[in-house]
């Protein structure tokens, strides 16, 4: 390949010197032929002509890819903020709601115990008014005991005092 590749420039190095259209012509026709012979040993030239390891397709498409790849790593990042952000509202919320939670568990505790207390006064006052009650049905008793006691007096003076 070497050697084709040296013949073909002392020829052209030849048929230069002879006709100036026809050098250009053969100018490009081993320019050609040597990126073929290049492109089959895997070396290629790039638009700036300089020599590469790839295909200029495959390497466009590898710059490509390359970008898209940034692209997706760039738009993973915002939407990993983006469910960060939201998983923190998310906790916050759910510690609003656990603390809303706990005073309205409070609350219920709170009602039922004052309703337990009233309870107990209620009895309490229920009992208080029995004893209340036991204790006027004695001074009833009492007072009428009293007022025939009176009656049984004011006769025993009004009969002595006839008497005299």
């Amino acid at each position: 390949m070497t050697h084709l590749l040296t013949s073909t420039v002392t020829l052209s190095e030849q048929n230069f010197s002879r006709e100036p259209g026809r050098q250009q012509r053969l100018g490009w026709f081993f320019a050609a032929m040597a990126k073929d012979i290049l492109g089959e040993a895997g070396l290629h030239f790039d638009e700036l002509n300089k020599l590469r390891v790839l295909d200029p397709e495959v390497t466009q498409q590898t710059i490509e890819l390359k970008e898209e790849c940034k692209d997706f790593v760039d738009k993973i990042g915002q939407f990993q903020k983006i469910v960060g952000g939201l998983i923190e509202l998310v906790d916050q919320l759910a510690k609003e709601a656990e603390n809303e939670k706990m005073k309205a568990i409070g609350a219920r505790n709170l009602l039922k115990s004052i309703a337990k207390q009233r309870e107990a006064q209620q009895q309490q006052l229920q009992a208080l008014i029995a004893e209340k009650k036991m204790q006027l049905e004695r001074y009833r008793v009492e007072y009428e005991a009293l007022c025939k006691v009176e009656a049984e007096q004011n006769e025993f003076i009004d009969q002595f005092i006839f008497q005299k």
